[in-house]
């Protein structure tokens, strides 16, 4: 039994026992590192991803996890260290060893339909363990498979594609590449896919390393004081996506000044609001540090810029930080301004010097794991909607869910069939309530002053 929307959802899912997936032909056989970038500790992990598809009528006799494993198979002669392990080096440099072992794959039926699954998809999924099934001992980060698929045939005709990666391996629009080219190929248009590019020396560290900026993102913070009994690891966390479209982007807007209306991101508005929100839900004390820090694909923006391909780690995450009384007690320009000023602070020396100080203070540095920090990613612009296996673009396709601090917008219809941005959040309970109580006060709140305006 699972639960959607609030709507309970029981079905059944039959799935195939688990395989490897190996290269179709022979790879080398040699050994890869990974840069400075992808090998910090905070990336030590897997992360799920989910694509639902709808029934394609000249695709009618084919199972699709049939036609994307034979895909997948001739996809990894080229992406041959997926097919591979990860190892350490010397000071736990990480190492992958392209044995072409492979990747684990699923084929799965489910007696459900997509229509059951609700109008509008959105994360988190509460029915995703059915969907990707947790093969135990496959979720390491040395010596375990590096992808995990299920691909989940739907009684209606759609499917579902479910992914698990490595952080380390890859970023967003690393998978995308990858997903790419495994529907390429399951389409007959091999010529149609991006050629991989290694190269992860490009984002090494100097030698010797020199942290020449500094790098709020990594900062060692303590935890925060909170009024109430919330503390970390979390307690009794929950997860909520909201909806931000058309009438409620253009409601924010009109909270800045009209200096930033026009000159301001849907992301920046939304990524400060967010903060704001977050921020005074979790009760933290008014002088209280808190930070919100941003994802930020640098592949096009680092000098010389990474070559078309690259599909490792290549993102940066500026920290934007103030205390909770001056996020409460000034307008959301305040918040805005903080956001863009972070944003501009990213230069090409950026990428090198945040290198070097992973190669410095190594398995120490992390993302301040305290309840007032706050990492979002945009993954509205990744188009892993686009991904085309033979059934036509995604209904829905993005991270499956979030987790602890980290949250992640995605670009999808809302229940009335609008196209908006649904973005997940996670916190504990108490926290989650207020958060969307602030959230709607915020709205409506604007609203009542623009109905006000227009009498």
């Amino acid at each position: 039994m699972a639960t959607l929307s609030g709507i309970p959802l029981s079905f059944t899912v039959r799935r195939c026992k688990p395989e490897f997936v190996a290269p179709a032909k022979s790879t080398p056989r040699e050994q890869k590192l990974l840069s400075d970038i992808d090998d910090q500790p905070s990336l030590r992990f897997h992360v799920p991803f989910v694509h639902f598809y709808g029934q394609e009528p000249s695709m009618e006799g084919k199972h699709p996890a049939e036609v994307i494993r034979t895909a997948l198979a001739e996809t990894l002669v080229l992406y041959y260290p997926f097919a591979g392990r990860l190892r350490e080096g010397a000071n736990g440099k990480l190492i992958v060893d392209c044995n072409g072992e492979g990747v684990l794959f699923i084929k799965a039926d489910a007696d459900v339909t997509l229509e059951q699954f609700g109008d509008a998809l959105q994360p988190p999924f509460p029915c995703f363990d059915e969907l990707l099934f947790d093969v135990p001992g496959s979720d390491g980060i040395l010596n375990c498979p590096l992808l995990l698929i299920q691909v989940t045939r739907l009684k209606c005709g759609g499917f579902i594609f479910a992914i698990r990666f490595n952080h380390t391996m890859c970023d967003g629009p690393g998978l995308k590449q990858f997903v790419s080219s495994v529907a390429a190929m399951a389409r007959g248009e091999p010529t149609h896919l991006i050629l991989p590019v290694w190269e992860r020396h490009l984002l090494d560290a100097p030698d010797p390393p020199r942290v020449t900026l500094t790098h709020h993102e990594y900062d060692e913070v303590e935890a925060a004081v909170t009024t109430t009994t919330t503390s970390l690891p979390f307690d009794n966390v929950v997860q909520r996506s909201f909806f931000f479209g058309p009438t409620e982007v253009s409601l924010l807007r009109r909270l800045l000044p009209l200096h930033l209306r026009h000159c301001t991101t849907k992301f920046e508005l939304l990524t400060a609001f967010l903060w704001r929100c977050r921020s005074l839900a979790i009760n933290l004390h008014a002088h209280e540090q808190v930070r919100m820090i941003i994802a930020v694909n640098a592949r096009s923006k680092i000098e010389p810029p990474l070559p078309q391909g690259y599909y490792g780690n290549a993102f940066v995450l500026p920290a934007a930080i103030t205390t909770v009384k001056n996020l409460s007690e000034n307008p959301l320009g305040y918040a805005v301004e903080l956001i863009k000023q972070a944003k501009a602070s990213f230069s090409k020396e950026y990428m090198k010097s945040m290198a070097a100080l992973m190669v410095i203070r190594g398995k120490r540095l992390l993302f301040p794991n305290v309840i007032g920090s706050f990492i979002i990613s945009d993954l509205t612009k990744v188009g892993l909607e686009d991904v085309d296996f033979g059934w036509g673009k995604a209904v829905f396709a993005g991270a499956a869910n979030a987790v602890g601090v980290t949250s992640f917008s995605v670009q999808a219809k809302n229940k009335k069939g609008e196209v908006g941005t649904w973005i997940a959040i996670c916190l504990p309970a108490p926290a989650m309530e207020r958060f969307a109580q602030e959230l709607d006060n915020m709205l409506k709140q604007q609203s009542i002053e623009d109905n006000k305006s227009k009498s």
